[in-house]
């Protein structure tokens, strides 16, 4: 499974974004989608994932009602919209692909290559 993650970009606090994250091959219902970040001199951390067959969504409390996961599933692609952006957004994004929920990274066999976000005044 390859998985590219695009659509970072240089912000300003309160704007928003869109992130993708597509998939080479076909996307399981059984799997999860996973968007994770990075900031510098951090260790990476769980954001948001979604069931790929049941749409269920699972946030980090930093994030609800901010950041919305989605999903196109003919399309093998999830979303992560994000909005009202914080200078503590500041990150590398990652989508990943697991075959059970968790928000461990090392439970996440399939990584994009990141995304930069940088949110900034």
């Amino acid at each position: 499974v390859q998985l590219q993650a695009y659509g970072g970009g240089l912000v300003q606090p309160g704007d928003s974004l869109r992130l993708s994250c597509a998939s080479s091959t076909r996307i399981f219902s059984s799997s999860i989608m996973g968007w994770f970040r990075q900031a510098p001199g951090k260790e990476r951390e769980f954001v948001a994932a979604i069931r790929w067959g049941s749409g269920r969504t699972y946030y980090t409390e930093s994030v609800k009602g901010r950041f919305t996961i989605s999903k196109v599933g003919p399309e093998n692609t999830v979303y992560l919209q994000m909005n009202s952006l914080k200078p503590e957004d500041t990150a590398v994004y990652y989508c990943a692909r697991a075959t059970s929920y968790s928000t461990a990274p090392s439970d996440y066999g399939d990584w994009g290559q990141g995304t930069q976000v940088t949110v900034s005044s």
